[in-house]
């Protein structure tokens, strides 16, 4: 596993992504995380509570929400990611597929900084759970899929045509096939029928068996005392979606041991955090709020786990304020970058220069492959942008988008290739029909294979 390049008990104030992308591969045991339901609505807490302040807004545009760097490399290195960002655009709308493209790069991040025994849950609703769980299924495996996990809770409801909603699911995937549960840390008692015999008479009793069992799949606000937090008056802060610290601390006993590391990156609330503290874990949180750090801190001392340095002399397991970090720049990779995914590399500025354009395909092609046609040879030095990027094996045929499936044409080739010829196939054309301008020149297809094993002789 790498070493830690960021400090226990830090939050980040900022976007996430930007902070995800500093830390080392591997490094973190937990995720935990209630991100935005892509709800279309603004939330803002209410304006007399702890978090007075605290607004994010949970709508999605495409043509703002959405990075072109995004969409060139998910389409590139993660088809399948693609494929259901593409699936919900065309099913629901350009705003959940902007939504799901804002999520994903975030997700894969997460996914690098997992260790390979580590979990995630991730708190979502109706609103976009199928998609979710699909793109969640692309980026971590269908297989890595543990459970979903059904949190019910009751309220007033004015609905009239449907049943009223009153659960939200949690997805549980780990990195690997080996992750870390330990269900005795959470056994619940459970009423056990005991029949036995009285005066010849069969007579079935309910006996309470104290040793308990692992909590089913149905998390129950009455059963687990996981009331939500708008009738829990202790723990609330005014903020519009904060969960109960009971559900946090439900999911940080089960999947991680004391002294593990437990990351939220949408930790608005703090939940995740003071969890994680009064369990003994190391915590890491990140949110776009700049209360945040505050909440951070008022909640730790409300739950008497932040005290004074005279008093932490006598209770060293605990906290002074001092020991809660605030940070606003991203931590720096100390491990082999060789294992970033290349689409979410933050681009580096330099003092009175604007940060470089993101490379598209066509440019890596250009680089990779220069400004020739991989269907005749024709050299476009001159003008390279005349060159089009196309697939090597068609779609028709099943090719993807995958980088190593594109190249180069002229615009004639790729009228002539369509999405009929693969690129040996349109290459053995322009030779029958003396269309071929300079063989040597072309790097991929079969006129390269020839060309070099010829050279090789």
């Amino acid at each position: 596993m790498s070493a830690l390049n960021f400090k226990n008990r830090t939050l980040y104030h900022g976007d996430n992504l930007v902070f995800l992308r500093g830390m080392n591969s591997e490094t973190v045991h937990l995720i935990a995380t209630d991100p935005p339901f892509n709800k279309n609505k603004d939330f803002h807490a209410t304006p007399d509570s702890l978090a007075k302040d605290a607004k994010f807004k949970d709508r999605w545009l495409w043509s703002v929400d959405v990075q072109g760097i995004w969409l060139d490399q998910i389409r590139a290195g993660h088809p399948e990611v693609w494929s259901v960002i593409m699936s919900a655009k065309m099913v629901y709308g350009d705003d959940m597929a902007a939504f799901l493209c804002w999520l994903g790069v975030r997700l894969m991040e997460m996914h690098r900084i997992l260790r390979k025994d580590g979990s995630i849950y991730l708190h979502i609703d109706h609103t976009s759970h199928a998609y979710v769980k699909t793109l969640m299924d692309g980026i971590f495996g269908h297989k890595n899929f543990r459970n979903e996990i059904v949190w019910c809770y009751t309220g007033p409801s004015n609905t009239k045509r449907w049943f009223p909603r009153k659960h939200d699911s949690i997805l549980f995937y780990t990195k690997g096939a080996d992750w870390t549960f330990n269900g005795d840390n959470i056994k619940i008692p459970y009423i056990k029928r005991d029949t036995g015999k009285t005066s010849g008479i069969f007579k079935t009793r309910a006996v309470l068996n104290e040793a308990g069992k692992i909590p089913e799949d149905y998390w129950l606000e009455d059963r687990d005392g996981m009331t939500p937090v708008g009738r829990k008056k202790h723990e609330r802060t005014g903020y519009p979606t904060q969960k109960p610290l009971a559900l946090y601390e439900r999911i940080i006993k089960a999947s991680s041991s004391e002294g593990d590391i437990v990351l939220d990156p949408f930790c608005g609330c703090a939940t995740t955090p003071v969890a994680a503290e009064k369990l003994k874990r190391q915590w890491v949180g990140m949110d776009l709020w700049e209360g945040a750090y505050g909440i951070v801190q008022k909640r730790l001392q409300q739950e008497g786990l932040i005290v004074s340095q005279a008093e932490k002399l006598k209770q060293p397991y605990l906290i002074t304020a001092g020991e809660v970090h605030y940070e606003k720049k991203p931590p720096t990779r100390t491990d082999s970058i060789t294992s970033t995914i290349p689409a979410f590399e933050t681009p580096t500025r330099k003092k009175g220069r604007k940060h470089p354009k993101p490379r598209t395909q066509h440019s890596r092609l250009i680089a990779d492959l220069g400004p020739i046609c991989q269907g005749c040879g024709a050299d476009y030095n001159f003008d390279d942008r005349v060159l089009q990027v196309d697939h090597k094996l068609p779609k028709s045929d099943g090719g993807s988008d995958a980088y190593d499936n594109l190249t180069l044409l002229c615009p004639p080739c790729n009228q002539i290739k369509s999405d009929w010829y693969t690129l040996g196939r349109l290459q053995e054309l322009n030779e029958q029909a003396g269309h071929m301008k300079d063989p040597s020149r072309i790097r991929d297809g079969k006129i390269a294979n020839r060309h070099r094993k010829t050279k090789g002789r």
